[in-house]
C-alpha cells in the first residue's frame, strides 16, 4: 500500500512540474510576443498618423511588411498556445489557421524584394525615382505580391481537398495543429518544398544584386555617398531578416535530428529557443529596423513607447 502510495504521489509531483514549466514557457513566449506586438502596432499606427507615410513609398511598403508581420506573430502565438495547451483542433479550423498563417507568412520575402528595389531605384537612379516609384506603381506591387501568396494559399487548399477526409469517422484531429501536420499527402509537401525554395532563393538573389549594384553605383562621383551606404546597410538587414525567416523552413528537420540524441523535455525547450528566435524575433525586426534608423520614425516611436511623454528630439540629415 506504501508502494501505491508512494507511486502515486511521484506522478502528482511529475504531473504538477510538467504543469509548471508548460506555463513558464507560455509565460515565456507570450511575454516577448505582446511587447513586439505593442511596437508593431505602434508603428502601424504611426505609419497612418503622418500624411508623409502615407505618400512615401517606402512607407507604404513598411506598412504592408509590418502588418503581415504582426498578423503573423498574432497567429502563430495562438497556435503555440493551442498546442501548449493541449486543445485538440477540427481540421477545418485547423487549416484556416495554418492557410492564413501560409498567406502572412509568404507576404515577408516578397515584400523585402520590393524594397530592396525600391532602395535600388533610389540610389542608382535617382532623377528617375520619381517617375518609376509612385504610389500607383507601389500599390500595383502590394497588389502583385498578396495575389502571389493568395494564389500558393489557394494551391494548397487545392492539393489538401483531394486528401479523404470523408473516410474519416470524425473530423477532430488527433494531433496537435501545426503546419507539418496539415500536410496530409506527400504532393503538399513536395509542393510546399519546392514553393518556399525557389520564393527565397529569387528574393536572395534579387537583394544580393540590389546590393551590388549600389555597391557599385557608390562608386560614381555623382551618387550620394552617405545615402548609398546607408542604403547598402539596409539590405544587409533585409538579407539577414530573408535568412532568419527561411530558418523556419529547416526548423523541423534539425528538431527531428536533435531529438535522436536528447530526452523529449530538452527537445521541447529547444523547439521553444527556435521559435522565439525564428518566429517570433524576426517578426519584429522590421519595427526595430526602421523604427531606430529612420529619423521620421524614431521621434514618433520614441514617444509612443514611452506612453506619450514629452521628448526632445532633433531630425538630423
Amino acid at each position: 500500500m506504501s508502494n501505491l502510495n508512494l507511486s502515486l504521489s511521484n506522478v502528482t509531483t511529475e504531473q504538477y512540474r510538467g504543469l509548471v514549466e508548460r506555463l513558464f514557457l507560455c509565460i515565456f513566449t507570450t511575454v516577448p510576443c505582446c511587447v513586439f506586438l505593442f511596437i508593431n502596432f505602434t508603428m502601424l499606427f504611426i505609419l497612418r498618423s503622418k500624411t508623409v507615410f502615407c505618400e512615401t513609398s517606402r512607407y507604404i511598403l513598411l506598412y504592408n511588411l509590418l502588418f503581415a508581420d504582426t498578423v503573423m506573430m498574432l497567429l502563430s502565438q495562438i497556435m503555440y498556445l493551442l498546442s501548449a495547451s493541449g486543445i485538440l483542433l477540427t481540421y477545418p479550423v485547423c487549416g484556416v489557421l495554418n492557410m492564413l498563417a501560409a498567406l502572412t507568412n509568404q507576404i515577408s520575402p516578397l515584400t523585402l524584394v520590393v524594397m530592396s528595389l525600391e532602395r535600388y531605384v533610389a540610389v542608382c537612379y535617382p532623377l528617375r525615382h520619381a517617375t518609376i516609384i509612385t504610389i500607383r506603381t507601389t500599390v500595383v506591387a502590394i497588389i502583385v505580391v498578396w495575389a502571389i501568396s493568395s494564389l500558393n494559399v489557394l494551391t494548397r487548399v487545392i492539393l489538401l481537398l483531394q486528401f479523404p477526409f470523408r473516410d474519416l469517422q470524425s473530423l477532430q484531429m488527433t494531433n496537435l495543429c501545426s503546419v507539418r501536420v496539415m500536410l496530409l499527402l506527400p504532393m503538399s509537401d513536395y509542393y510546399d518544398n519546392a514553393y518556399t525554395c525557389f520564393v527565397f532563393v529569387s528574393a536572395g538573389l534579387t537583394i544580393i544584386s540590389s546590393y551590388i549594384g549600389v555597391t557599385i553605383a557608390a562608386r560614381s562621383a555623382s551618387t550620394d555617398k552617405a545615402s548609398a551606404r546607408k542604403t547598402r546597410n539596409t539590405l544587409l538587414l533585409h538579407m539577414m531578416q530573408l535568412v532568419l525567416t527561411l530558418s523556419s523552413t529547416v526548423q523541423t528537420p534539425l528538431l527531428t535530428t536533435i531529438s535522436r540524441f536528447v530526452t523529449r523535455i530538452v527537445i521541447v525547450r529547444i523547439q521553444i529557443i527556435f521559435y522565439m528566435c525564428i518566429f517570433i524575433f524576426p517578426r519584429c525586426l522590421s519595427s526595430l529596423i526602421y523604427g531606430i534608423r529612420d529619423q521620421n520614425i524614431r521621434p514618433l516611436l520614441m514617444y509612443y513607447l514611452c506612453c506619450r511623454l514629452k521628448v526632445n528630439y532633433v531630425s538630423q540629415s
